[in-house]
């Protein structure tokens, strides 16, 4: 299977149709269908390791101040203990510990609603170890490798720059947290880490604090960076990159995402 990183953005995606909405949903119609997939999302901290395991996982609506529409989504897909045992099998360095409490969070959700709308794929979640360095991470992410010839898409989400504390929205209204607009280090900082993504000097990038002030204020903590680590943790030398719905939002964030697959 191909590997995703999705930027995931405002949670309205959601229910708002978007270009970012269409990327989604193109990308997951021009690959094969997975067996299930496995997701690593910003918005699932942990101390340690821990995959779901249950049968049925719940939406969670981790956010405030949104529309009661928002409220009202369920994504209803399955779980899979089978894919939660084959992934604690996979990772050997760490223990990976099994979770029915968490479900799917909105970093997840309201990606796979666009993607795979009839909830008709089963969904396990990773989680991030807040103990863990960027490099620790990247090499769990390695582990993961042997799933993807399994048949499970593996999908990280997050935002490649992602800084909530200075949006500068320039509109009102439905939409105007999409309008394509981005504050100088934004689109300095994406430049330059789209630019090592495709020089595959993943070293620089999980190094990324070395980067320059622009970095510093792209990736202010790391939750939504490090599903990307786990994205290009996977990539093969004979695969490349691509890169879609690559536009910067609300000055702050970019919408960035990619996929990693055999080059043509």
């Amino acid at each position: 299977m191909p590997v995703l990183f999705i930027g995931h953005g405002n949670p309205m995606n959601a229910i708002e149709d978007s270009e970012f909405t269409e990327g989604w949903r193109r990308a997951a119609q021009v690959m094969s269908r997975p067996r299930a997939i496995l997701c690593i999302s910003a918005h699932w901290e942990t101390w340690g390791t821990l995959v779901t395991a249950m049968d049925k996982p719940r939406t969670i609506h981790d956010f405030g101040g949104f529309p009661d529409a928002l409220y009202a989504v369920r994504y209803p897909a399955s779980g899979s203990p089978e894919l939660a045992r084959e992934t604690m099998a996979a990772v050997k360095k760490v223990s990976v510990s099994p979770d029915r409490d968490w479900g799917l969070d909105h970093g997840c959700w309201s990606v796979l609603k666009r993607m795979y709308p009839q909830a008709d794929v089963p969904v396990v979640q990773l989680s991030l170890d807040s103990a863990k360095s960027a490099q620790e991470h990247y090499d769990l992410g390695r582990e993961l490798a042997p799933l993807r010839r399994q048949g499970v898409l593996i999908l990280g989400s997050g935002n490649i720059v992602h800084n909530l504390g200075r949006i500068a929205l320039r509109g009102r209204g439905p939409g105007a947290f999409n309008e394509p607009f981005g504050l100088d280090w934004a689109l300095e900082a994406s430049d330059l880490l789209k630019r090592l993504i495709e020089d595959d000097d993943h070293r620089a990038l999980i190094d990324y604090p070395s980067l320059g002030r622009s970095v510093k204020l792209a990736v202010p903590t790391p939750e939504h960076y490090l599903p990307l680590l786990y994205a290009l943790a996977l990539k093969e030398d004979d695969e490349s990159v691509v890169f879609f719905n690559d536009t910067a939002v609300a000055g702050s964030l970019t919408m960035t995402s990619l996929v990693i697959e055999k080059a043509p």
